[in-house]
């Protein structure tokens, strides 16, 4: 009787903690500014960026960032216009997503390396040599786990 009273306990107290234990569905993505503020932060305290530069960073990384996050969206519906051709056999459609696909990536590639060389330009010496050896360590001003084409600035 003791083992069972001590399995039912042990059962409703894990029960108890299942609720704890989901997800929350209030979870928001950051917005853009918040995205770039944490992003200058990071470099601010990385290469001691003055003022000046933080502002400076600010807006061109807010600017990058608005123009990503309209490629994204975009990307997504070519992402489900594939889908729908890769699904009817239609090769036309195939082939219009792929080559949408590749204007979109590359317009996104474009817009992150402009901001990065922007970014690049506004550092003093000191700052470029730090910064090289965090971008060849891959410790730039990206957030953790953002491995993308972005903060693949000049390598030596």
């Amino acid at each position: 009787m003791k083992a069972l009273s001590g399995w039912i306990t042990l059962t409703l107290l894990s029960c108890s903690l299942v609720p704890a234990q989901q997800p929350s569905s209030t979870h928001t993505a950051p917005t853009i500014t918040e995205l770039v503020a944490a992003r200058v932060a990071r470099l601010t305290k990385l290469l001691t960026l003055t003022s000046a530069q933080a502002a400076a960073a600010t807006s061109t990384f807010t600017i990058e960032e608005t123009t990503v996050s309209a490629i994204r969206t975009n990307l997504a519906t070519v992402k489900t216009a594939l889908t729908t051709a890769i699904e009817t056999n239609n090769g036309s459609g195939i082939a219009s997503a792929a080559t949408q696909t590749g204007t979109l990536t590359a317009q996104r590639v474009q817009a992150e390396a402009s901001a990065e060389a922007t970014f690049y330009l506004s550092l003093t010496a000191t700052q470029r040599t730090i910064y090289q050896e965090l971008l060849a360590s891959g410790l730039h001003g990206n957030p953790p786990g953002d491995h993308g084409p972005r903060g693949g600035g000049p390598h030596k």
